[in-house]
């Protein structure tokens, strides 16, 4: 937590700096900080990234990047694992917090659960971004998964701006961050390995605004096989 807070303060003059580049320019270099503080951070606690390919990241793609979600270790985790220009879709409210909130407004498109004025200006800026080839990362369970399956139910909101956008969904397998920072605490860290799989790509290509159900199921099951597949370290194995 030391490391963390150190590198954060590091970080934070470059953060204003680059914000004041505007919201595309500044937006990227605030995340390519990001990108630099999770890898010095991950290095000096003793995490090591591991990729594992099934179909590698196509160049000058932008897609809709979607994990599971069950650990504190998950964003870290995915800015080791998705180097291209990017943006979050999180929570408005982690944008209070002190410091860390100036990066997080930088790197992250905010979305207030229960506003539906709120999540259309979301979907308005997420479609911009796609539209200047940035990928988008969401979680699509929306939480943590704190139970011993492989996933919890997902949300519309990323399958839905697929179709409307015609983006490319790249589901992505974290199979450790609950043995390295368990759920149910921050300071639950162990050190090891982070291994990432990256599966084959999702065309929406086909779909339309009534099909957002067919298009979620496919994406959920095929993580839910890869994921007992991969043996992920929350499951339980005989």
């Amino acid at each position: 937590m030391i490391l963390f807070v150190l590198i954060m303060f590091l970080v934070v003059p470059f953060v204003i700096i680059g914000s004041l580049f505007g919201k595309i320019t500044g937006g990227n270099v605030v995340m390519q900080l990001a990108h630099w503080w999770a890898d010095l951070w991950l290095f000096l606690i003793g995490i090591f990234h591991q990729r594992i390919v099934e179909q590698e990241i196509k160049p000058h793609q932008p897609y809709i990047f979607v994990s599971n979600h069950n650990s504190y270790m998950d964003i870290p985790q995915m800015l080791k694992a998705i180097r291209r220009p990017l943006r979050i879709l999180g929570k408005a409210e982690t944008g209070n917090v002190p410091i860390f909130g100036i990066i997080y407004k930088a790197a992250v498109v905010p979305v207030v659960r229960g506003s539906a004025e709120n999540r259309a200006r979301s979907v308005k800026t997420l479609k911009s971004v796609l539209s200047k080839e940035i990928s988008i990362y969401i979680a699509p369970e929306g939480t943590f998964n704190m139970t011993d399956k492989p996933l919890i139910d997902f949300y519309d909101g990323a399958f839905r701006l697929a179709i409307e956008t015609q983006t490319p969904i790249k589901p992505m397998l974290f199979l450790d961050g609950v043995d390295r920072m368990h759920w149910s605490s921050i300071f639950a860290l162990s050190p090891g390995k982070l291994r990432t799989v990256y599966l084959e790509e999702i065309s929406p290509e086909g779909y339309t605004p009534f099909d957002v159900e067919a298009l979620k199921k496919k994406v959920y099951d095929l993580m839910e096989q890869k994921l007992i597949e991969y043996k992920a370290g929350w499951l339980p194995h005989p």
